[in-house]
Protein backbone atom coordinates (compact mmCIF):
# COMPACT_ATOMS: atom_id res chain seq x y z
CA UNK A 1 0.00 0.00 0.00
CA UNK A 2 1.07 3.44 -1.27
CA UNK A 3 0.54 5.27 2.22
CA UNK A 4 0.66 8.99 0.41
CA UNK A 5 -1.97 7.98 -1.89
CA UNK A 6 -4.59 7.67 1.08
CA UNK A 7 -6.38 10.26 1.86
CA UNK A 8 -9.44 11.88 0.63
CA UNK A 9 -7.84 14.65 -2.30
CA UNK A 10 -9.11 13.58 -5.40
CA UNK A 11 -8.56 9.70 -4.66
CA UNK A 12 -10.96 8.51 -7.08
CA UNK A 13 -8.63 9.95 -9.35
CA UNK A 14 -5.38 8.53 -8.50
CA UNK A 15 -7.09 5.03 -8.17
CA UNK A 16 -7.71 5.31 -12.30
CA UNK A 17 -4.35 6.73 -13.31
CA UNK A 18 -2.80 3.93 -11.02
CA UNK A 19 -5.02 1.21 -11.91
CA UNK A 20 -4.50 2.00 -15.39
CA UNK A 21 -0.77 2.06 -14.60
CA UNK A 22 -1.34 -1.54 -13.46
CA UNK A 23 -1.15 -0.98 -9.90
CA UNK A 24 -4.36 -3.08 -9.07
CA UNK A 25 -3.06 -4.88 -6.03
CA UNK A 26 -1.05 -4.81 -3.12
CA UNK A 27 2.03 -3.43 -3.54
CA UNK A 28 5.20 -1.98 -2.48
CA UNK A 29 4.30 1.23 -4.37
CA UNK A 30 1.37 3.20 -6.08
CA UNK A 31 -1.39 1.08 -4.95
CA UNK A 32 -3.75 3.43 -3.85
CA UNK A 33 -5.89 0.49 -1.82
CA UNK A 34 -9.61 0.38 -1.87
CA UNK A 35 -10.57 3.59 -0.50
CA UNK A 36 -8.85 6.68 1.42
CA UNK A 37 -7.80 6.20 4.98
CA UNK A 38 -8.23 2.68 5.24
CA UNK A 39 -5.08 2.41 6.26
CA UNK A 40 -4.18 2.71 10.09
CA UNK A 41 -0.90 4.40 9.24
CA UNK A 42 -2.36 7.40 7.30
CA UNK A 43 -5.19 7.31 9.17
CA UNK A 44 -3.06 8.18 12.54
CA UNK A 45 -1.50 11.39 10.56
CA UNK A 46 -5.25 12.59 8.94
CA UNK A 47 -5.93 12.31 12.71
CA UNK A 48 -3.21 13.81 14.24
CA UNK A 49 -3.25 17.03 11.37
CA UNK A 50 -6.86 17.04 12.50
CA UNK A 51 -6.21 17.63 16.24
CA UNK A 52 -3.32 20.37 15.88
CA UNK A 53 -3.18 23.87 14.24
CA UNK A 54 -0.30 23.46 11.81
CA UNK A 55 0.75 26.13 9.56
CA UNK A 56 2.06 24.48 6.90
CA UNK A 57 2.67 20.22 6.23
CA UNK A 58 6.11 19.44 4.20
CA UNK A 59 5.75 15.55 3.19
CA UNK A 60 9.57 13.98 2.69
CA UNK A 61 10.05 11.52 -0.24
CA UNK A 62 13.07 10.24 -2.10
CA UNK A 63 13.95 10.78 -5.60
CA UNK A 64 14.19 14.23 -7.49
CA UNK A 65 15.56 16.85 -5.84
CA UNK A 66 12.24 18.99 -6.25
CA UNK A 67 9.78 20.40 -4.04
CA UNK A 68 6.16 20.35 -5.44
CA UNK A 69 4.07 23.09 -3.91
CA UNK A 70 0.51 22.99 -5.50
CA UNK A 71 -2.49 21.05 -5.64
CA UNK A 72 -4.72 21.71 -8.49
CA UNK A 73 -6.33 24.95 -8.62
CA UNK A 74 -5.68 25.58 -4.77
CA UNK A 75 -3.07 28.56 -4.26
CA UNK A 76 -2.61 29.21 -0.63
CA UNK A 77 -1.71 32.13 0.72
CA UNK A 78 2.37 32.25 0.91
CA UNK A 79 2.47 29.38 -0.43
CA UNK A 80 5.06 30.00 -3.68
CA UNK A 81 6.78 32.47 -1.56
CA UNK A 82 7.36 30.01 0.78
CA UNK A 83 8.14 27.02 -1.42
CA UNK A 84 10.81 29.55 -3.52
CA UNK A 85 12.49 29.94 0.16
CA UNK A 86 12.58 26.52 0.49
CA UNK A 87 13.88 26.00 -3.18
CA UNK A 88 16.73 28.95 -2.74
CA UNK A 89 18.05 27.09 0.95
CA UNK A 90 18.07 23.96 -0.51
CA UNK A 91 19.10 24.13 -4.29
CA UNK A 92 16.16 22.00 -5.16
CA UNK A 93 13.79 23.48 -8.30
CA UNK A 94 10.58 24.12 -7.14
CA UNK A 95 7.62 23.09 -9.42
CA UNK A 96 4.04 22.07 -10.25
CA UNK A 97 2.83 18.88 -9.38
CA UNK A 98 3.10 16.43 -12.56
CA UNK A 99 -1.09 15.54 -13.33
CA UNK A 100 -0.29 11.83 -12.95
CA UNK A 101 0.83 12.38 -8.94
CA UNK A 102 -1.24 14.99 -7.98
CA UNK A 103 -4.07 13.48 -6.17
CA UNK A 104 -4.88 11.70 -3.20
CA UNK A 105 -1.25 12.88 -1.32
CA UNK A 106 -0.97 14.03 2.56
CA UNK A 107 -0.70 17.63 1.20
CA UNK A 108 -2.86 17.42 -1.71
CA UNK A 109 -5.27 17.00 1.13
CA UNK A 110 -3.48 19.32 3.64
CA UNK A 111 -3.76 22.39 1.11
CA UNK A 112 -7.57 21.09 -0.25
CA UNK A 113 -8.97 20.75 3.42
CA UNK A 114 -7.06 23.86 5.38
CA UNK A 115 -5.76 26.31 2.09
CA UNK A 116 -2.38 26.28 3.66
CA UNK A 117 0.87 25.71 2.06
CA UNK A 118 1.28 22.13 1.72
CA UNK A 119 5.17 20.53 0.08
CA UNK A 120 6.17 17.13 -0.93
CA UNK A 121 10.52 17.47 -0.82
CA UNK A 122 11.47 14.58 -2.88
CA UNK A 123 15.23 14.03 -1.76
CA UNK A 124 18.29 12.69 -3.42
CA UNK A 125 18.59 11.31 -6.69
CA UNK A 126 18.50 7.43 -7.86
CA UNK A 127 16.81 4.62 -7.41
CA UNK A 128 14.52 3.45 -3.71
CA UNK A 129 16.19 2.43 -1.81
CA UNK A 130 18.86 5.88 -1.85
CA UNK A 131 21.96 4.59 -0.76
CA UNK A 132 23.33 5.85 2.96
CA UNK A 133 26.17 7.63 1.04
CA UNK A 134 23.47 10.07 0.36
CA UNK A 135 22.78 11.09 3.74
CA UNK A 136 24.91 13.60 4.05
CA UNK A 137 24.18 15.83 1.60
CA UNK A 138 20.04 15.83 1.94
CA UNK A 139 20.48 16.39 5.62
CA UNK A 140 22.46 19.66 4.38
CA UNK A 141 20.39 20.25 1.66
CA UNK A 142 17.20 20.23 3.60
CA UNK A 143 18.25 21.46 7.29
CA UNK A 144 17.23 25.23 6.06
CA UNK A 145 13.92 24.09 4.83
CA UNK A 146 13.47 22.83 8.03
CA UNK A 147 14.15 25.56 10.16
CA UNK A 148 12.17 27.87 7.42
CA UNK A 149 9.12 25.50 7.72
CA UNK A 150 9.22 26.02 11.92
CA UNK A 151 9.24 29.74 11.55
CA UNK A 152 7.32 30.85 8.34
Amino acid sequence: MDLNLQFPAGWENAQEIKYAQGYTMPAPRDFVGYGPLTEPESLAIYNFTLSHNFNLVISYHTQGEVIYWQFQNYNPPRAKYIGEQFSNSSGYSLESTPYNSSFAGFKDWFIQDYNRPGYTVEVGLGTNPLPISQFDKIYSDNLGILVLGSIL
